[in-house]
């Protein structure tokens, strides 16, 4: 039944989804409600989001985590960006890298004057003007908010890290400030026939968890979301075709580089995530156009150290819940939706989910306009995350496989069909309020697999070719000697 007051929180699965809400939520409201999680050993988690992006740092941040514990416990490293080869062609690389890009000017981003300075014939490459790219490829890292000297940013990061021990760590965190763990599979799950509110869990030991707000942890599995209040799932495969994954773990080799790689196949792309003790490697892929037999034979032959463990399948729908909280359950996680690791996002979902729940928290009751808004604001960033995965897929130039010429036919929302011709006729392209993505990462996305803009900003035409070929040059040089200063990515994780 309805509760006129939330007391008592009971989050349903472990593993990063759970144990980062359940952090979050003690860390913040620990003092005012109850806060149980129930999950099983004998289930496994899928752990193939080990890749993460900047905003993870803020989040520790606000949990009060020390970065350098946090490293050694999750087996971590850094991360600069995401290495996309063979997406434009066959043998094309580019990076999705984090921080800046070139130099900021007001009412004109820098890669106008690229643009330019392209019709002009100058020799470069739009990631040459990427401090964080230039120093993953050199393997080097440093914690540097301006490059010394000028007002250029610095280096941006975020992590790699292994998942399993994330979980771990985060639930000693959790439970030292009181959170309850209760070990065991749910074997019953009563709802209120009136309200249609969950009641109580019964766990296969006979044990019974009441509460008043269940949170939905439980992965593809969608225990409470969708298998017990049927709430529905948009499906988006027939944008992003890819439907299954394979996983598995190889010994580390050095130098660890300070980036994820993306390696577009026939069918798909495959990762890799470089661990301070293993590599992950992982082939994603549409079953249409590869059978599983083929993806293992793909990723065994790619391990650039010994294999550790057997492959792992995954099978999967690209999509969302049509409700991300309905009655007193709200989903986090893969539960909520699922989208491929391409832009390592996953992770990042759970915190803004457990972070959007802390400020709609229903404090004396759950009120359908709260519910409302907060699904509203679940729907907007999951679209807006949507149309910058499909986006890969969509602006490529390959037509060596089915799967790739599929690719280029297929209609596309309307939202990106938008964002694309605009970047390509005016090179403007504006970040929506809150969306995920910066300015930055869709430039490089665009450019880096071929869509470079045909027009720029008026107020490039205002340099000579003189002042834009000095402007280039001088960019080049300060990226190159401060990456040539960095100490090696190596030498930070041997701190450790």
């Amino acid at each position: 039944m309805k509760k006129d007051k939330i007391e008592n929180v009971v989050i349903v699965g472990g593993g990063t989804a759970g144990w980062i809400t359940a952090a979050l939520m003690v860390k913040v409201l620990g003092k005012a409600i109850n806060i149980t999680l129930v999950e099983s050993d004998k289930i496994g988690i899928i752990g193939v989001g080990e890749a993460t992006i900047p905003p993870i740092i803020p989040f520790n941040n606000a949990l009060g985590i020390d970065e350098k514990a946090f490293l050694k416990a999750t087996k971590g490293t850094l991360k600069l960006g995401i290495e996309f080869e063979n997406w434009k062609q066959q043998g094309d690389k580019y990076m999705h890298a984090f921080g800046g890009i070139g130099k900021n000017f007001p009412f004109c981003d820098f890669y106008h004057f690229w643009v330019k300075s392209q019709q002009l014939g100058y020799p470069s490459e739009f990631g040459e003007f990427s401090l964080n790219y230039q120093a993953s490829k050199a393997g080097k890292f440093a914690k540097i908010n301006r490059i010394e000297g000028t007002n250029l940013p610095g280096i941006e990061y975020a992590y790699h890290f292994d998942a399993g021990l994330y979980a771990k760590f985060l639930r000693e965190f959790s439970e030292k400030l009181g959170v309850k763990r209760f070990e065991g599979i749910i074997e019953r799950v009563d709802v209120d026939k009136e309200s249609g509110y969950i009641n109580t869990l019964h766990l296969e030991d006979n044990q019974a968890i009441a509460g008043d707000l269940f949170i939905d942890c439980t992965g593809l599995k969608a225990l409470l979301i969708e298998q017990t209040l049927s709430t529905g799932f948009e499906d988006w495969s027939h944008w992003l075709p890819c439907d299954r994954a394979m996983a598995v773990a190889c010994e580390s080799v050095k130098p660890i580089v300070p980036y994820t790689r993306s390696i577009a196949h026939s069918a798909g792309w495959r990762w890799r995530i470089p661990l301070q003790h293993r590599t992950g490697n992982g082939v994603v892929y549409s079953s249409k156009h590869m059978s599983d037999q083929q993806a293992q034979d793909l990723l065994l032959s790619s391990l650039d150290g010994a294999q550790i463990g057997e492959p792992k399948t995954i099978s999967f729908k690209t999509g969302r819940r049509r409700k991300q909280w309905h009655k007193n359950v709200v989903a986090i996680g893969l539960s909520s939706g699922f989208f491929e690791p391409l832009e390592s996002t996953n992770i990042h979902l759970i915190q803004t989910a457990a972070t959007r729940l802390l400020k709609f928290f229903p404090h004396m009751g759950i009120k359908d306009e709260e519910v409302a808004e907060f699904n509203r604001q679940s729907q907007i960033e999951s679209e807006r995350m949507r149309d910058f995965i499909i986006l890969h897929y969509k602006q490529t130039q390959r037509d060596d496989s089915e799967f790739w010429r599929a690719c280029q036919r297929m209609d596309v929302p309307k939202t990106l069909t938008n964002k694309m011709a605009l970047f390509e006729q005016s090179g403007k392209i504006f970040r929506e309020q809150d969306e995920l993505f910066t300015e930055i990462a869709w430039q490089q996305v665009m450019i880096g697999q071929g869509l470079v803009p045909k027009d720029h900003h008026p107020l490039v035409d205002s340099l000579s070719k003189e002042q834009i070929t000095e402007l280039m040059d001088n960019l080049k040089t300060i990226i190159d000697r401060t990456v040539g200063n960095l100490p090696t990515h190596d030498a930070f994780l041997s701190q450790l």
